[in-house]
């Protein structure tokens, strides 16, 4: 399966970190993975985006109009990059408004104690939809590995966002 993945939002909120998971997933499942990323002003609050295509592509940047998802952690990011969405794209944002692809995934991570996992949450909202490449289990087990930090509050976020996402 190929995919193309636009993952936007801004420093801090684990845009990069996400992107690190998904490809290495996709590396593990034996798949042929190319990142961009741009992170300039990351650590101030700046634009941060990735590119991450699964699959046999040539160049790492997605052109406008190709993407298959943005994963949007900031609502600006919606503004900023759906123009990478091609037709029939699917937008999975973090944001308060209500519709089928859309968490409040900042004021869960709150609510559970640990603002800095909402990047978790979203991703697991996303997996619940069943519009990646790859699936739950398959980044618990990339989670769990040996060496990775905050593993039960990672997966208690990812886990949050699968429920949230079957329930909504």
């Amino acid at each position: 399966m190929s995919q193309q993945i636009v993952l936007g939002g801004v420093g801090g909120q684990g845009v990069l970190f996400i992107t690190k998971i998904l490809a290495q997933v996709a590396l593990d499942m034996g798949q042929s993975v190319l990142v961009s990323e741009t992170h300039g002003m990351a650590q101030r609050g700046g634009i941060v985006v990735s590119h991450l295509k699964v699959g046999n592509f040539k160049s790492p940047l997605i052109r406008p109009g190709t993407a298959d998802i943005l994963l949007s952690f900031h609502p600006e990011s919606v503004l900023n990059h759906r123009h990478y969405l091609k037709e029939d794209g699917k937008i999975i944002a973090n944001t308060n408004d209500e519709s089928p692809l859309s968490i409040n995934a900042t004021k869960l991570a709150i609510a559970m104690g640990a603002p800095i996992a909402a990047n978790l949450i979203l991703l697991g909202f996303a997996l619940s939809k069943k519009l990646l490449y790859c699936s739950v289990t398959d980044v618990e087990k990339y989670l769990t590995k040996e060496g990775m930090r905050n593993i039960e509050t990672n997966i208690k976020a990812l886990k949050l966002g699968v429920t949230k996402g079957e329930t909504q």
